[in-house]
């Protein structure tokens, strides 16, 4: 997991290992994920998703 490594400790020191953590953690703060537009229908109640399921195995018997 990539977060795991947050719960451990680190040391930094020297100015050039400081300066490096500072551009990495700005670095970071920076990448922004691109934010990709989706298509959602929300299902309630059992027939809904009977429904749902019923494409799904018409759709995938059509692919075979």
């Amino acid at each position: 997991m990539a977060t795991s490594s947050i719960t451990k400790n680190f040391i930094i020191s020297g100015q050039k290992q400081v300066e490096m953590f500072a551009d990495a953690i700005e670095a970071s703060a920076n990448d922004q994920t691109l934010r990709v537009p989706i298509n959602v229908t929300y299902l309630q109640g059992a027939d809904e998703i009977l429904k749902f399921m019923e494409k799904r195995k018409k759709a995938d018997a059509a692919v075979i």
